[in-house]
């Protein structure tokens, strides 16, 4: 496997130099001095970890492994609020994507794909329960994972606290809503959250949206994957966007 590093002091190491980490695999039952830091690390760190049984690590790698696997993101991440900040100094309107509890690496992968030509300003999700940002993610992404600022945040309510603060509506794409997409205002700062695969945006997410907006779905399928309705959503945003730009109006 890729964006992988093997061993207690060596992940720790990882750890300390703030390495773009997806997930720790820790093997269950193991004691020590060194592995107890491991733990503390992790949790201090709020980093996605698992305990699995010595098969599993000695099949994620051939290597002496000491009883710890980790998989590294291809791509860095970005901390939160400065690239709240930082999109908010620029000129235009900001765009920002939310993703709540998306687990499918080539979901991810699409969406990333999407809201790079979509001129999506950031990408925020949580950092237990995504997708992690593989090897896959990024082809499937064709190389926009490497483009598209992305934020792993702790809570992916506190990201919508600080973002409503920081003037930025949250627009929620839900079959939910009373709304459809096409009477909700994209022409100003907002965040768009797509929800899970097979739940949807959670309801203490839900709750928290300035606008709940569905698409209209003409057929017998009650939904369309997350990947395809958040590329509804993001072009509804920049179809809006561009009508009310002098000289870039649509047919």
């Amino acid at each position: 496997m890729s964006n992988q590093i093997y061993g207690i002091r060596a992940i720790l190491e990882a750890i300390e130099a703030e390495q773009p980490i997806n997930k720790i695999f820790l093997q269950k039952g193991l004691g020590g001095e060194l592995f107890k830091e491991l733990e503390t690390a992790i949790r201090k760190n709020g980093l996605s970890s698992s305990y699995v049984p010595v098969e599993k690590l000695n099949r994620l790698t051939k290597n002496n492994h000491q009883g710890a696997v980790a998989n590294i993101s291809p791509v860095q991440f970005h901390h939160f609020e400065d690239l709240v900040e930082n999109v908010m100094e620029k000129d235009g309107i900001p765009l920002f994507l939310l993703l709540d509890q998306v687990s499918d690496v080539r979901n991810f992968g699409a969406i990333i794909r999407t809201a790079e030509c979509c001129g999506v300003d950031g990408i925020i999700v949580p950092k237990n329960g995504a997708a992690p940002i593989t090897d896959d993610t990024a082809k499937t992404s064709a190389g926009a994972a490497f483009r598209v600022p992305i934020s792993k945040v702790d809570h992916l309510k506190d990201a919508i606290f600080y973002l409503q603060s920081s003037g930025i509506a949250i627009i929620a794409a839900t079959e939910k809503g009373e709304n459809s997409i096409y009477s909700v205002d994209f022409n100003k700062p907002c965040a768009v959250v797509m929800g899970a695969e097979d739940k949807g945006i959670s309801a203490s997410i839900l709750s928290l949206a300035d606008h709940k907006a569905k698409l209209p779905l003409l057929g017998d399928i009650g939904s369309l994957n997350v990947s395809v309705a958040c590329g509804v959503f993001l072009y509804e945003a920049v179809r809006q966007r561009m009508q009310s730009y002098s000289g870039l109006k649509l047919p």
